[in-house]
């Protein structure tokens, strides 16, 4: 039924652009390469748990590094990943005990609010040491590329846009239910046999539940690609953390004014915390870029994120300008975001895109 809704979704197959900005994720989807995940854990970590954090980061440091050539060699079918040995611990299951270290003293996102949610307190997310989802299902409405997603909504977020689309979910005026990472880990391997390119976790944000993501697919056992999809105001920490765990980063650039940033969305240091984490994500994963075109926006934000891109990420990156803006939940507290996006502002942005040179566009 998704062939008929979304025909983009089969055509993107033989996008040229978009399978040479994604190679190592369609490559998965035809079964020729392993998710991030499953390398991570036959990667062997030699690690105590009662080591103190600063030598676990450090151990980290060096497996990353083992990593990046462990995947190589892996894709290149140097080694056969199926017939290494489960180690005892892995570089997984060391992420796994940095996130939870994380959780006392929360740093997920740029706050750094310091909760400790692993004894319930919650932070500056209102999130727990529970992961609420709020639904999840084979999702149509994603790039093509991505299509069908089995995409994963859970509660909180790191921001607090005044327009958010998501807003009874970000914000928890809906509570969600509470999954174990087991169970996470059937549904996971449930929406891949349903026919699903990929997991995609959002929210809200996934950042706030990291560390019940790692655990989760510490679990699940098919191939199936991780889909980071985040607001991309997460701590350098979490970013370390996503290597090796995220095959497709598909990250909002939201603001190109920290100013803007501050007013709608109650985030000081956006501007410089998306442009880290999407320089890591490409050094590190494959990317693509959401930015959402907003009214009266377009010279103060979206133009100097285009040129950023251009000019760091590359004219081949995959950006999907996007101009379904709708004023939502307290849209109308910010006078110029109380009407729909203008067609000649959606087209002004996408004109200076193609300027760049940015035509690997979603």
């Amino acid at each position: 039924m998704w062939e008929i809704i979304r025909p983009d979704a089969i055509q993107v197959l033989k996008d040229e652009k978009c399978r040479f900005s994604l190679k190592r994720y369609f490559e998965i989807l035809a079964n020729k390469k392993y998710a991030k995940f499953l390398l991570a854990k036959k990667l062997p970590a030699n690690f105590n748990p009662e080591d103190p954090t600063k030598k676990l980061w450090e151990i980290h440091e060096k497996l990353t590094e083992e990593y990046v050539e462990f995947e190589k060699k892996v894709d290149g079918e140097n080694l056969n990943l199926e017939s290494l040995p489960q180690p005892e611990k892995s570089y997984l299951d060391l992420k796994i005990e940095l996130a939870k270290r994380i959780m006392e003293n929360c740093h997920f996102c740029v706050r750094r609010c310091g909760a400790n949610r692993l004894k319930g307190e919650l932070g500056a997310c209102k999130c727990g040491n529970k992961i609420a989802v709020s639904t999840y299902f084979e999702h149509v409405g994603e790039e093509p590329e991505l299509v069908p997603s089995g995409t994963i909504f859970t509660c909180g977020c790191t921001m607090r846009c005044l327009h958010c689309q998501n807003w009874s979910i970000s914000q928890w005026y809906e509570e969600g239910e509470t999954y174990e990472p087991q169970e996470l880990a059937k549904i996971v391997e449930k929406l891949w046999r349903n026919g699903c390119r990929n997991v995609n976790l959002v929210g809200g944000d996934p950042t706030p539940w990291l560390k019940i993501w790692l655990e989760t697919f510490r679990e699940v056992k098919v191939n199936i690609p991780v889909v980071w999809n985040s607001n991309s105001y997460y701590s350098l920490e979490t970013a370390k953390l996503l290597v090796g765990f995220a095959d497709v980063y598909l990250l909002d650039f939201k603001y190109g004014k920290n100013e803007c940033a501050i007013r709608i969305s109650s985030a000081p240091k956006y501007v410089e915390t998306a442009k880290t984490n999407h320089l890591y994500a490409l050094k590190y994963g494959e990317l693509i870029i959401r930015i959402l075109v907003l009214p009266q926006h377009v010279e103060c934000c979206v133009k100097p994120i285009l040129k950023w891109i251009a000019e760091n990420l590359g004219e081949w990156v995959r950006v999907n300008i996007m101009d379904q803006y709708r004023p939502e939940w307290k849209a109308h507290e910010i006078p110029e975001l109380r009407r729909r996006l203008l067609p000649s502002e959606f087209k002004e942005a996408l004109n200076y895109a193609k300027t760049l040179g940015l035509t690997n566009l979603a």
